[in-house]
């Protein structure tokens, strides 16, 4: 009786540890937000160095974890305004995240870009929205194969892990925490 006992006890342990493990898990899964998750979390104006730019939401992509933190873009509507291509897509981060080898922190980005090696690469300028502070410069490279052309997309970790503007990627991660 005592061995059945202790049986259940351990039984039982090792499924509220494993419950344990798989929400510490869950918390760092990240997959794609869906159209109305992105309405209710990007700005139909974006507010960039004192201009406010039209996004163009049907451009809209990002990334949402089991915390409610989002990853998310859209092309920046910017023909009247200062930019004067300057940025090209608005990013909203929640979760710290390295991009290209920047380490962005939570806040509000532009992206502006150039091309570099012949048309093989991007240069991928990030600054911070607000300011217009040159966070820092990501390579962005052109994605093997025929794969299809996206305006924005970010990528979940689990699929790709990286953003896609046009046929280039930059490549992302979370920092260990």
């Amino acid at each position: 009786m005592k061995l059945t006992s202790a049986r259940h006890s351990l039984l039982g342990m090792a499924l509220c540890l494993s419950m344990l493990h798989a929400a510490g898990a869950q918390s760092q899964h990240w997959r794609a937000a869906t159209r109305p998750e992105l309405t209710s979390v990007l700005p139909s104006r974006a507010s960039v160095e004192g201009e406010h730019i039209e996004t163009e939401m049907r451009t809209a992509s990002g990334i949402v974890n089991a915390e409610g933190q989002y990853i998310a873009g859209a092309v920046l509507i910017t023909a009247g305004y200062s930019a004067d291509g300057k940025y090209s897509h608005y990013l909203i981060v929640q979760a710290q995240i390295e991009v290209g080898g920047v380490l962005l922190i939570p806040g509000n980005y532009a992206l502006g870009w150039s091309r570099m090696d012949a048309q093989d690469a991007l240069n991928v300028h990030l600054n911070d929205a607000t300011s217009g502070k040159l966070m820092g410069v990501a390579v962005a490279h052109r994605i093997p194969g025929s794969g299809g052309v996206e305006s924005l997309r970010i990528w979940p970790p689990e699929e790709k892990g990286f953003i896609q503007i046009g046929r280039f990627e930059i490549p992302y991660k979370f920092p260990s925490k």
